[in-house]
């Protein structure tokens, strides 16, 4: 991977909107905890997150996504700026305690009909729908009586399932049962830093499994009832480098690559959990068994990739139970959030996905980047960094086309700013800036540069800025 920084006058030269086929998938990721806001509107009640955001400590601001951005009453101004933006997708996600607020396993009709509303919202605006039923929002009723350790919880998604496909599907063709199930098991179970805060490694592969399982069951299921559906999953996956040529790294990598990333892609192309971390972490192995894992390997029409950054992992000896490290690298160019900016890891991805698996669709489900935005005294966001990033980016997925991997599409994240999760309102994401005291939007330049982009065949190079 290059480790020098494109500058920025030499960027915008790097790729162009005719560089990709005609017919190729240009949107934008939101997620309904993080934009909704409307947190008792409607008969919504909480998730794990509205609970986690009340325990001191676990928000860095002190935060939390009562309002957020208000998307539940201005999503017709967000839809309008996607489509102003050249876009052609759209993706979603969906709260599950708006459907089901509790547990009497009744609907919410208010519930379903905001999604219907978005949904029309969308395809008026010419943009196709990409809905995610699982982004993080557990009800938290479920979470009292286990959460995703649970068995009974894949049944209540199931439910879920039903009765949001049936609600949407037929106007909703694209479907992603789970966002980041890692994020699901490891930040809310290993290291505490998501929703439900737990600290236990062997919770944390029982809930991976759990929502792998999940997923296998969900797959058939939308089948059935979305005439012409295209279901996958969104994996955030990461490209891994050894901290030096020492056997001790080299072997460390193996086993992070193991959890990190083949512990959910292998079982989802019917090769069941990789052996070497069933071996290396048998004493905190998830119940499992022999049908389990061949519902996991239900055939996918796409796989949804999530990248952000590339690790790079050093042996721990005293770091059980993976004995791995992250080790961060000086000089490396960074994001405002700390994280790696390396174009070529994401090509690297793509690749080392088309050579280990079986030849599958893929969609760049998310990918964006970080920065500390400032506002300037004539009202605009010089986001600079955050331009150049995207076409970098998009150059490095294009070279991944060049060289045959089937990149079908690519869902910036995000459309605007919201509630980063752990972070709170620290951390800006978007290419439309909100004031979250008055929740004007403003389209920062990066915005401008992704229009300016997706209508390219009236802009030249020098104009899209």
């Amino acid at each position: 991977m290059s480790d020098k920084p494109v500058k920025s006058q030499d960027t915008l030269a790097l790729v162009t909107r005719s560089d990709f086929p005609e017919d190729f998938v240009w949107g934008c990721s939101t997620s309904s905890f993080q934009i909704e806001g409307a947190a008792a509107v409607d008969g919504r009640t909480p998730s794990i997150w509205d609970q986690f955001c009340q325990q001191p400590g676990k928000i860095r601001d002190g935060s939390d996504a009562t309002v957020a951005c208000d998307h539940y009453h201005r999503w017709p101004e967000d839809l309008d700026l996607a489509s102003q933006f050249g876009m052609n997708a759209y993706r979603f996600s969906i709260a599950w305690p708006r459907i089901f607020p509790d547990a009497s396993g009744t609907p919410n009709q208010r519930g379903l009909d905001f999604y219907s509303r978005l949904v029309d919202g969308m395809l008026e605006r010419g943009l196709q729908p990409w809905a995610t039923l699982y982004h993080w929002d557990l009800p938290q009723y479920l979470q009292d009586v286990g959460g995703w350790e649970n068995r009974a919880t894949v049944d209540a998604f199931l439910a879920y399932t039903e009765v949001v496909t049936r609600h949407l599907g037929d106007r909703v063709k694209n479907w992603i049962t789970h966002n980041e199930p890692w994020c699901t098991a490891m930040h809310g179970n290993w290291d505490g830093m998501h929703a439900p805060g737990k600290q236990d490694f062997k919770a944390a592969l029982q809930v991976s499994h759990h929502v792998m399982l999940s997923h296998g069951l969900a797959v058939p299921l939308i089948r059935a009832n979305v005439p012409a559906a295209k279901v996958g999953i969104a994996l955030s996956l990461h490209p891994l480098r050894a901290a030096s040529d020492s056997e001790a790294d080299l072997l460390a990598m193996q086993r992070h690559d193991g959890l990190r990333n083949r512990w959910f892609l292998d079982p989802l192309f019917g090769r069941g959990y990789p052996a070497d971390v069933l071996a290396h972490c048998a004493e905190y192995l998830p119940q499992i068994s022999s049908a389990d894992v061949d519902v996991i390997a239900a055939p996918l029409d796409f796989l949804g990739v999530n990248y952000y950054f590339p690790e790079t992992i050093a042996s721990a000896p005293d770091n059980p139970p993976l004995h791995t490290a992250l080790k961060e690298i000086a000089g490396r160019e960074r994001t405002g959030f700390g994280w790696e900016v390396a174009p070529d890891g994401m090509r690297e991805l793509l690749q080392r996905i088309a050579q280990d698996y079986p030849a599958i669709p893929i969609y760049l489900t998310e990918n964006g980047s970080s920065y500390d935005d400032q506002v300037e005294a004539d009202g605009q966001i010089q986001d600079t960094a955050r331009r150049d990033y995207f076409i970098r980016h998009l150059h490095a997925l294009h070279q991944a086309q060049q060289q045959g991997v089937d990149v079908r599409g690519y869902f910036a994240w995000s459309l605007m700013d919201n509630f980063e999760w752990a972070e709170g309102y620290l951390r800006r994401f978007g290419m439309v800036y909100i004031d979250f005291a008055t929740q004007q939007r403003t389209v920062k330049q990066s915005g401008h540069w992704f229009r300016n982009f997706l209508h390219q065949n009236a802009v030249s190079p020098l104009d899209m800025t």
